[in-house]
């Protein structure tokens, strides 16, 4: 009877040299291992128990340090050599509702027959990448390096909705921002918009380094053949780290605009609110003098006095209203 395979254990698949592959149990990877004909392992697995971490550190003889962090998630991104094997930490990514980013991890263990995959928190699952590959195994029998391609692809791949709703929801913002009035909920968004962009840098700038890596060296794990796609990858993660950097740039420059609005705005009410006191203040600076208590006041016996007064009022606001008009404080 066949062992059942633990929750964990998404797929276990034996390729030979020709890519074609087979369903295998845990306990079956050594005996497949033991037999040198060209075939891999390709285990995947999600957020695995300590157990059966140190299950697959015999089985697959991985390096103390490199289990120790899988056991752990929140592992910064990177590629390490342990002897004969890789330890890759790469971020996934996923667009969730209200316009935030969702993190994930993936950690991959690149031996010269085996390739381990295991996923933590929000990340989409690879058996659809695992399904793409098998239906070219002449690329599958290149061996698990070609696998841990087709891994690293789907990540890289998956930042680009995210950087496209960041732009959609920038292009959204510009149209606020020059609406004519401050909205509080304006600047708020575009903070929380360039915080979701810093962490998805965070996550995609290393994927870099890594890429580098697998196109130059680790020539004993990472087939010739192989290290063009890698350069593929290499090439769609640099144009993503460029735009999420402009798209950074874009809105740093829309909140200082935004900033810049409002002050004009504010300027702007308080030339109105200027111009208006100087038009009161005329009237009242001439009422006040007529209204001191001095027994000889000129024209105070004047038939025609008053009215001559309201005329000069009249006359000196219009004159300061057409001005205030002219340079545009009113």
């Amino acid at each position: 009877m066949e062992q059942a395979q633990p929750r964990c254990v998404v797929n276990c698949v034996a390729y030979d040299r020709e890519g074609r592959g087979r369903g295998i149990t845990l306990d079956a990877i050594s005996d497949v291992l033991d037999v040198d004909d060209g075939s891999f392992v390709w285990l995947g697995l999600v957020e695995p128990e300590d157990a059966l971490l140190e299950k697959l550190q015999e089985e697959f003889c991985l390096h103390d340090l490199a289990i120790e962090d899988a056991k752990h998630a929140h592992q910064r991104p990177k590629i390490e050599a342990y002897g004969d094997s890789l330890f890759v930490v790469a971020y996934t990514a996923e667009a969730q509702a209200g316009g935030t980013i969702a993190f994930g991890e993936t950690h991959a263990f690149l031996g010269k027959r085996y390739l381990v995959t295991i996923r933590h928190g929000a990340s989409a699952s690879y058996a659809e990448v695992r399904a793409r590959a098998e239906r070219e195994p002449a690329l599958l029998a290149l061996g698990p390096s070609y696998g841990l391609y087709a891994v690293l692809d789907s990540i890289v791949d998956n930042y680009l909705p995210v950087v496209e709703s960041f732009r959609d929801a920038l292009v959204a913002l510009e149209k606020d921002i020059f609406a004519g009035e401050f909205k509080r909920r304006t600047i708020i968004s575009l903070y929380e918009l360039k915080r979701e962009l810093v962490r998805l840098r965070l996550a995609a700038a290393p994927m870099q380094d890594i890429l580098t890596q697998l196109t130059r060296v680790h020539a004993e794990l990472v087939n010739e053949d192989v290290r063009p796609y890698f350069r593929d990858v290499l090439d769609h993660a640099l144009r993503i780290n460029e735009s999420t950097d402009t798209m950074r740039e874009m809105l740093t420059a829309a909140m200082g605009v935004n900033l810049s609005m409002v002050t004009i705005a504010q300027g702007e009410i308080v030339k109105k609110l200027a111009g208006w006191a100087a038009l009161l203040a005329a009237p009242t600076l001439i009422a006040s003098w007529y209204g001191m208590n001095f027994r000889h006041i000129p024209e105070l016996q004047g038939r025609y006095s008053y009215y001559v007064l309201i005329g000069g009022v009249v006359v000196v606001v219009a004159v300061l209203y057409r001005y205030l008009r002219k340079v545009r404080w009113l």
